[in-house]
């Protein structure tokens, strides 16, 4: 039976995969808020990267604090608080006054956004039948898609008229979400299998997740998770900026990222199909490469066109590459392990995150080309794409342990 005509299991994938577009709209929204900071409190290029940064090192924290809670209390309570925590700073960071509440609101929030992703993917990894778990978790990052395309509407119909404070507002939005999801969802039934066992602790777990038989899967994913999120963090946070840098106006400069990120849509779904038809590496390495050529493309681009189409097929392909690493990493962990090894990788990956806009942001500031920066990022991904083709084992098919 396909997961659309599960009612349960379409359920539980349309319940999660709002609590991740509501992720995504918050992410996105502050590449949007930055350009219009950047002009309205007169912040220079290395206050936007340390502003988005303080953001990743918020999700790198959630993200590992998550997973080991979720291995111990379930994946639904969880879920629950880190989207209530990130919802409620979300909300709070309209009412900053300055530049380091700013800061402070924004770590609290990356720490309930990098929190509840590795969770959501988690639980509905382990929640779907075999033949569809990967298409499952492509489906479910497809929302990621629809969060970011929401908040470049809003940065395009409410930032420019009603200014910044009205877009973290909405941000808070998810809190109410919270409280549906409560009675919407089930833990996964693996979980309740593992919750009758005495629980593993901690030090066992992470001890397990760098044991000889899973320690390549663990190197393997840390070097993936961190060359993907470093290069999409250094990239898309600084879509907007890079666009008014190329002499677009801030108006024109979200109305074409939002050409661009509509583009993210189909690179999900036709990564959906792949995954199921040819495995997690074959959607993996040939998703990363293109996403790495895009990349190469995109910064040396010089007409409004090839900008345009670099643009499309960066969203692309990065964004399906994102969707099967989603897949395939709770599926190298067995379910005592699995939120923990998870949030540990995603953790680390962050980190990327936390070094990218930082170092864009000093070497806009450093008068560094465009063209330069980008060519950094295309060798960034072509590693983690190597590192799945050499390092990586193939999970289609497996029943999860």
């Amino acid at each position: 039976m396909s997961l659309l005509q599960n009612r349960k299991q379409r359920k539980l994938l349309f319940s999660a995969g709002l609590s991740w577009m509501f992720d995504a709209m918050d992410v996105g929204m502050i590449s949007f808020v930055v350009a219009a900071l950047a002009k309205e409190w007169s912040l220079g290029p290395e206050k936007i990267g340390y502003l988005t940064s303080i953001n990743s090192v918020g999700m790198a924290v959630g993200a590992a604090a998550a997973g080991i809670l979720a291995d111990r209390f379930g994946r639904k309570s969880v879920l629950l608080w880190t989207l209530l925590i990130f919802s409620v700073a979300s909300g709070l960071s309209a009412f900053a006054a300055g530049y380091a509440v700013l800061c402070v609101l924004r770590f609290i929030a990356g720490f309930g956004l990098g929190g509840e992703l590795p969770v959501a993917s988690t639980l509905v990894s382990e929640s779907m039948p075999v033949q569809e778990r990967g298409r499952a978790v492509v489906l479910l990052e497809s929302f990621w898609a629809l969060g970011w395309i929401l908040s470049a509407l809003i940065a395009y119909f409410v930032i420019p008229d009603y200014g910044w404070r009205i877009a973290f507002a909405i941000g808070a939005v998810p809190a109410l979400y919270a409280l549906y999801l409560r009675k919407a969802i089930d833990d996964s039934p693996k979980f309740a299998e593992i919750k009758k066992a005495p629980p593993v602790p901690l030090k066992a777990r992470v001890a397990a997740v760098w044991s000889a038989e899973y320690r390549r899967s663990t190197i393997m994913l840390w070097i993936l998770w961190f060359t993907v999120v470093f290069s999409y963090y250094g990239m898309f946070l600084w879509l907007p900026t890079v666009m008014v840098l190329k002499g677009f106006s801030l108006v024109k400069s979200f109305e074409y990222v939002l050409i661009m990120t509509l583009a993210q849509l189909p690179g999900y779904f036709t990564a959906a199909y792949f995954i199921e038809k040819f495995g997690r590496k074959f959607v993996l390495v040939i998703y990363l490469l293109l996403t790495a050529v895009s990349a190469a493309w995109f910064g040396n681009s010089s007409t409004e066109g090839m900008l345009m189409a670099a643009g499309i097929c960066l969203s692309f392909f990065n964004l399906g590459a994102w969707g099967g690493m989603y897949a395939y990493t709770p599926e190298l962990y067995p379910t005592t392990i699995r939120s923990t090894g998870a949030g540990l990788a995603t953790s680390f990956g962050r980190i990327g995150g936390i070094i990218a806009p930082t170092l864009v942001g000093v070497m806009v500031g450093n008068s560094v080309g465009i063209g330069s920066i980008f060519m950094i990022f295309f060798g960034t991904i072509v590693v983690g794409a190597l590192a799945v083709l050499f390092l990586g084992k193939e999970t289609k098919g497996l029943e999860l342990q």
